[in-house]
Formats: C-alpha cells, sequence, structure tokens
C-alpha cells in the first residue's frame, strides 16, 4: 500500500518497501474532522505511527490497539493489520526495515514516547526519500532504533476473540458502547449458555467477561476523547449512568482522571 509523497518523483505515492533505505520517516496531518480507514493491509517493513493530534487504532489478528497523542503503534514487518483514524489528525511515522536492528520487538504493541524519539522522528521526516546514508543522518537513526529497542509498552491494548460467536457479539458491543446488557443477555444473543459464554472469553482473551468489557470501555473512551468528545458524552455514549462512575473506572484503569490523562497529552511539547 502506497503511503509516502516524494515530490521529486513523477508520481506522489511511493511504496515504502520499496525504498532502498533501512528506516524511512515521514509526517502525515489532517485538519479534517471525522474517520479515516485503511483496510487490511500489511508492509515487508516494520511500521512505528506516532500520534501528535487525535486518535489512530490499529486492528490485528487477536487484538485492537488505540494511540492517543504523545503514544505511538508499533505494527511488525509482514503482520496484517487494519488502521482507522479518528479526529484532526497529526503526527509522524517510519517504516523499518527487518535487519536494521535485532531488538525490535516482533509484536505489536502501543508504546511510550520519548522526548527524544519524538524530536529524532521529528528531524528525519525532513530527509529526503533517498537521503544520504552515512554521517549525521546515519546517528540519528541508529539513536531512533535505539529509542524504539527501548520504549515502554503502554496498556493500550484490547484483546479480541476468535470465535465466531464472541465476534459477533464484539461487533455489536463496538457499534452500541451504551448498551450494558448482563452477561445473560449477551451469552442469549450468542446463542451460547452464561457459563460457555464466560469461559470462552476468558480463554481466548485471558480476561473474565467483566474485565474484558472495561478494558474495551477504556479503549473506546480513549478514542472518543482524542478525537474530541467531552467527559460527558464520553460518559453517554458508553452508557455510564452517571459522569463520576466513569470518572472512576478510567482512574482506576489507567491511573489518572479523563481530564488529567487527556491535559497531560495535549500540553506542553517540552
Amino acid at each position: 500500500m502506497p503511503l509516502l509523497t516524494d515530490q521529486s518523483a513523477e508520481t506522489d505515492w511511493v511504496e515504502p518497501d520499496d525504498v532502498p533505505r533501512l528506516v524511512v520517516t515521514y509526517g502525515f496531518a489532517s485538519e479534517t474532522f471525522g474517520e479515516f480507514e485503511l483496510e487490511p493491509h500489511h508492509h515487508k517493513k516494520s511500521q512505528i505511527l506516532l500520534v501528535q493530534r487525535g486518535a489512530l487504532s490499529c486492528e490485528v489478528e487477536g487484538g485492537l490497539w488505540v494511540v492517543p497523542p504523545r503514544s505511538a503503534l508499533w505494527i511488525p514487518g509482514g503482520m496484517q493489520h487494519a488502521i482507522k483514524m479518528t479526529g484532526a489528525l497529526e503526527g509522524y511515522g517510519a517504516f523499518v526495515a527487518p535487519e536494521a536492528d535485532p531488538r525490535l520487538p516482533t509484536t505489536c504493541r502501543a508504546i511510550s514516547v520519548t522526548p527524544l524519539l519524538r524530536e529524532i522522528l521529528f528531524r528525519t521526516a525532513a530527509l529526503p526519500l533517498l537521503y544520504e546514508e552515512d554521517g549525521p543522518n546515519s546517528r540519528m537513526l541508529a539513536v531512533l532504533l535505539d529509542e524504539l529497542a527501548a520504549a515502554t509498552v503502554e496498556d493500550l491494548h484490547l484483546p479480541m476473540p476468535s470465535d465466531p460467536r464472541l465476534r459477533r457479539i464484539v461487533d455489536l458491543m463496538m457499534q452500541s458502547p451504551a448498551n450494558r446488557g448482563t452477561l445473560d443477555t449477551w451469552a442469549r444473543k450468542a446463542g451460547m449458555s452464561t457459563r460457555t459464554l464466560g469461559r470462552t472469553i476468558s480463554h481466548e482473551t485471558g480476561m473474565s467477561f467483566g474485565r474484558w468489557r472495561q478494558q474495551l470501555a477504556v479503549v473506546l473512551a480513549v478514542r472518543l476523547l482524542a478525537g474530541g468528545a467531552s467527559i460527558q458524552q464520553v460518559a453517554s455514549d458508553l452508557g455510564y449512568e452517571s459522569v463520576p462512575s466513569f470518572v472512576t473506572m478510567f482512574r482506576k484503569a489507567l491511573g489518572v482522571s479523563p481530564g488529567r490523562y487527556m491535559a497531560e497529552r495535549y500540553g506542553s511539547n517540552d
């Protein structure tokens, strides 16, 4: 899938796997609020996506990741993934060849972004597509790989079941997150007994049904907040009876209130 723009080329679009460089960085921006989706695809090179503004989510087999501002998503090379972008999106990305560094992760993950990692992505995104590989460029990119290898993993992951019956109710829950039906209610929708539903989702996700649904609420809340929704609107959209009950859930899951969580991510870059 072509993602890069090269002003010196006859065509605007360039396939990142075809660029003869171990690391290719770029910037992206969209000033239009709304949603944009990339259908399932993959690259030979691994990919890092740093979000500065807006929100990005990515689904791969077995999991859904959401990436708010000042976080990044790492997608290993060869992994099939679908991406959804929400809000006025700004950020930076890089494609990294498999042979660039053996320390880099082999699984998809959301990671914290250090000021150094952000600054290197910002600086190298201005390089020509076919930049000179020696000297300052190689030193900057070596530090970029060091930062990626040492990055802290963030808990913004929702395990996704593969059982078709569970996927049907997962899709319903994501389409109508305000539906706070009980385990019995969802079991009937899936055509399963309550015990079978609980046992199957625990086996496939490693979480109880209640814990999984709470993590779903966290993931959706972060995506909605990053897309510009108010705390009151998010609480309502997720079916909470009151804002305080939503805030309590969010604080227990992520350690801070939703207001502070977003303020920290939209604060100064210093």
